[in-house]
């Protein structure tokens, strides 16, 4: 599994337009707190991973990164995305590498 850590994957994402960031957490965690970026369920993402565009990189982030690595596991093996990433620590790890005033509890 490719793994990024929050602190990279913020420059990455400031450096390169070809990398998204996306998160998968249920909709009332996203309403609670988020960072600004895509949010696309995880119980509807295989509906809509059509749609991903194979020459971007994608990188998941849940809470913690688990669901994420299900998710990213499912996306190679069924759909073979070959850029995909998870991010370490989901946006719990991103608060604690990016954000500190970012409210999760």
């Amino acid at each position: 599994m490719n793994t990024i850590c929050p602190k990279e994957c913020k420059l990455k994402m400031n450096e390169n337009d070809n990398i998204e960031l996306i998160d998968i957490r249920e909709a009332f965690e996203y309403e609670f707190s988020n960072i600004g970026c895509k949010h696309i369920p995880m119980q509807t993402f295989l509906d809509n991973a059509n749609d991903l565009d194979p020459k971007k990189t994608y990188v998941l982030m849940c809470k913690t990164g688990q669901r994420a690595s299900a998710l990213a596991n499912l996306l190679k093996c069924e759909k073979g995305y070959k850029n995909i990433q998870v991010m370490e620590g989901g946006i719990t790890g991103w608060q604690q590498k990016n954000d500190p005033s970012l409210i999760i509890e």
